[in-house]
């Protein structure tokens, strides 16, 4: 995968970091971190499913087993305005859905012995304490060596779990707890780049 293939997305236009995370489904591993902390949810009660349409943006099941999803086009505007303007259904311009015409919605689950960045970042909110905050980082500095053409694509997953593995977890009491865990990830992270690539 070029980083320009990686940087076509099908349905969204991101910018470039979010772009290459959604590729290897680095973003959904960041979202279910994200969940778990919004929402005071267990990761194990959390899926993530690969919806190539991009019309639903979350589902929320009920203990009736009853659904509901937030839908829209495939822009993050609607879904960002209503989290800032929740619980009011503000006015916008944004396109409507159109359910007049026909329409497929496919969903799957995701492969990931094919996504491992998704395993990776279930792997970091499930041991807890400062290992999200080494993921995030780790992947930060790993797309960038991407973009500027220092490592593979395929090398962005097994670098982000060199840094995992070599970390030894903190409890995150205060902020100066996860900066130190977002510097050593970052400088392990380099460290990991340029050993491979000597």
């Amino acid at each position: 995968v070029t980083v320009e293939q990686a940087l076509k997305h099908p349905n969204w236009e991101m910018g470039a970091k979010i772009t290459i995370d959604s590729a290897p489904l680095m973003n959904k591993g960041l979202e279910l971190i994200e969940t778990v902390w919004l929402f005071d949810m267990p990761v194990e009660k959390i899926d993530v499913v690969v919806h190539p349409e991009s019309y639903i943006h979350s589902m929320v099941e009920f203990t009736d087993r009853s659904t509901i999803a937030q839908m829209s086009p495939p822009d993050m505007k609607l879904p960002i305005q209503y989290a800032l303007t929740w619980p009011k259904h503000t006015r916008s311009e944004f396109e409507p859905m159109d359910f007049t015409r026909a329409m497929t919605m496919n969903f799957e689950p995701p492969r990931e012995e094919v996504f491992p960045s998704l395993g990776l970042a279930r792997e970091a909110i499930s041991k807890g304490q400062t290992y999200p905050t080494v993921l995030s980082a780790a992947d930060e500095i790993a797309v960038e060596a991407f973009r500027k053409r220092q490592i593979g694509f395929l090398d962005i997953a097994s670098i982000i779990e060199s840094a995992l593995g070599a970390h030894d977890g903190m409890d995150v009491t205060d902020l100066d707890v996860v900066k130190a865990a977002d510097e050593w990830a970052r400088a392990k992270t380099i460290q990991v780049i340029e050993t491979k690539n000597s």
